[in-house]
């Protein structure tokens, strides 16, 4: 069989079980897992599936992907964006740290960080910073998403509008071409404006799996923010107006082996 055969048959087999895996895809092919992580990596390039650990699954334009995939995709990217996030990020400031994967990442990176206050509606930050005594933690209230730990909704917005913090580190789900910042849920894309409003400087870390991800409800742009980091140069177009808009762009590069 032809890759380009093989890789048609393994789009069937994902939009059939939702979910492709590695080591399932190599047995039924007869092939080897190395061969079928280039086929995977050649159709996320395409945009026909979307990379996980151990395999690979449908891209979606209505709903996210599950938390532990989510998790595990891009990891070690997400390290890098974190780290070069926390060293702009300056010792005794006021953070806000909403939800998604890489700003867990970003809470990570701030293990190390002194006399910090941490306001958060992700109860996984606040459950990372724990282990930093130097770090003050805030949760904010509201309703709790039990797939990711995320708090939303008008208790949440009610409760950030209370607080004016030195800088706000936020994620999404997608990135548009135009610089448009994109979710999958309503109601915690009106705490990420929220969040936007309260905070005198802004950050957004996302990774390149966001630039070919598409979702439906509208954060902002990429012109409200102060500096965006990512593991991907951007399109020549996003480039330039990120320029004009004032926007910094910080690229990070993942660790070997990582």
């Amino acid at each position: 069989m032809s890759q380009s055969e093989r890789l048609q048959e393994i789009q069937i087999i994902a939009r059939r079980d939702g979910r492709v895996s590695v080591d399932g895809l190599a047995a039924h092919f007869d092939v080897t897992v190395q061969t079928i992580r280039r086929d995977l990596a050649e159709l996320a390039e395409q945009g026909k599936l979307q990379r996980v650990h151990g395999g690979a699954i449908l891209p979606s334009t209505v709903a996210n992907i599950g938390y532990q995939d989510r998790r595990d995709l891009n990891e070690a990217a997400k390290a890098a964006i974190a780290e070069i996030a926390a060293r702009d990020i300056p010792n005794g400031c006021s953070i806000f740290l909403n939800i998604g994967t890489t700003t867990e990442a970003v809470a990570r990176a701030l293990l190390g960080h002194r006399d910090i206050m941490v306001l958060t509606n992700n109860l996984n930050v606040a459950n990372i910073l724990v282990d930093n005594p130097n770090c003050e933690i805030i949760v904010v209230g509201g309703l709790l998403r039990r797939t990711d730990g995320g708090l939303v909704g008008t208790v949440t917005t009610q409760a950030i509008q209370q607080f004016k913090f030195d800088l706000a580190v936020i994620s999404c789900s997608a990135l548009d071409d135009d610089g448009d910042m994109l979710d999958f849920d309503i109601q915690e894309v009106g705490v990420s404006q929220t969040i936007l409003k309260h905070a005198r400087r802004s950050f957004l870390v996302a990774d390149q799996s966001k630039f070919r991800r598409r979702a439906p409800a509208r954060i902002g742009s990429l012109a409200q923010v102060d500096a965006f980091y990512t593991d991907a140069r951007l399109a020549a177009g996003l480039a330039a107006a990120c320029k004009t808009w004032g926007t910094s762009v910080s690229i990070a590069e993942a660790k070997q082996g990582a």
